[in-house]
């Protein structure tokens, strides 16, 4: 079954890239207009020292960025739950976070933080991350079946304990889709930031290497900076539903029923 799901996808994408490696031959399409896959291919075997370079530089800030998230998110969650008065205070500017364009905002989180790129970038992909972490996790902690709540009353429960023994796992299926979903915005945010801060040397991305090969028309490497973008928002997003099917394998009936 599970083999089976995952062929489907697996023959799509094969047709796909043959499609397109035809479509570029029959044309005659010169390289720097469209290249084929397998130009691609072989321009990220040819750069790959500094296209891996570049990754780790940009899943050093997805990932931080996606902890700060996951940390904040989280903990401010848990208090709302437990002080409503601070949510109705907060959210609102948590809410204006997340619809404000990163875009529009990133020159000036780079100008405040000086010559620290890695923070800027950092804080950038942190605020398009946080927001999901935030408010799944806010409604996952209210989402406990209302006669287990009274069950904790009846019994004199201490707020500690309701949280611990009751909002907290009933919390964990929306946990982990805000974290699934925080995982590729994180990703977003990194390499939309590097867009924005064009910055070279240590600090330079998968998005300095797009801009880089773009001005020189190297538009193969382009695309294959693009293609290690891709494998690795599929990649993070894999590993968080491995990571939420593990948790949730033995009770919740989303891990039960196969589904990611």
């Amino acid at each position: 079954m599970s083999a089976g799901r995952h062929l489907a996808p697996a023959l799509l994408g094969a047709g796909a890239l043959l499609l397109w490696e035809v479509l570029v031959r029959w044309q005659e399409l010169p390289v720097y207009i469209l290249p084929g896959p397998l130009a691609i291919f072989r321009a990220l075997v040819d750069n790959w020292a500094a296209l891996q370079t570049a990754l780790l530089v940009t899943l050093k800030i997805t990932v931080l960025a996606l902890g700060a998230a996951v940390l904040l998110g989280g903990g401010l969650a848990v208090l709302f739950t437990q002080a409503g008065w601070l949510e109705r205070a907060l959210f609102p500017y948590a809410v204006i976070l997340q619809v404000t364009p990163i875009v529009a905002i990133a020159p000036l989180i780079i100008i405040w933080t000086g010559d620290n790129v890695v923070l800027a970038l950092l804080i950038c992909a942190w605020i398009v991350a946080f927001f999901p972490m935030l408010s799944n996790t806010t409604i996952g902690l209210r989402s406990a079946d209302r006669n287990l709540v009274d069950l904790f009353t009846l019994y004199r429960a201490s707020p500690w304990q309701r949280l611990r023994r009751l909002q907290l796992p009933a919390s964990l299926p929306y946990f982990f889709a805000g974290l699934r979903v925080s995982g590729g915005l994180a990703l977003i945010g990194a390499v939309v930031a590097e867009f924005v801060a064009g910055t070279g040397g240590t600090a330079s991305g998968l998005a300095y290497v797009i801009l880089e090969a773009g001005y020189r028309l190297q538009i193969a490497k382009m695309f294959a900076a693009l293609a290690l973008i891709a494998a690795a928002g599929i990649a993070i997003f894999v590993g968080l539903s491995a990571l939420s099917r593990l948790a949730l394998r033995r009770w919740h009936a989303s891990a039960i029923d196969g589904e990611p």
